[in-house]
């Protein structure tokens, strides 16, 4: 846990602070960041909505058929 508080704190906490902290402000400290970062990973991930239009999207893409360039054609001389 103290590892945790320190890695996560971003520079805000160090080892013998975390370790020298009441048990009780330790565990709270501790869960503050946990939610924090709970919820900045839930608000990153996408909707099932959008995950199985995105699927769709590549597998239209992928029945396409590429055609390749022609570089045949000729620059103007000027």
């Amino acid at each position: 846990m103290i590892h945790e508080i320190v890695f996560h704190g971003n520079g805000g906490y160090d080892y013998n602070t975390v370790y020298n902290m009441p048990i009780w402000l330790r565990k709270f400290t501790f869960k503050k960041i946990q939610d924090h970062f709970d919820k900045a990973n839930k608000a990153n991930q996408p909707n099932k909505g959008d995950l199985a239009s995105e699927e769709t999207k590549a597998a239209a893409s992928k029945n396409r058929k590429i055609s390749p360039p022609s570089y045949v054609t000729k620059a103007t001389k000027k």
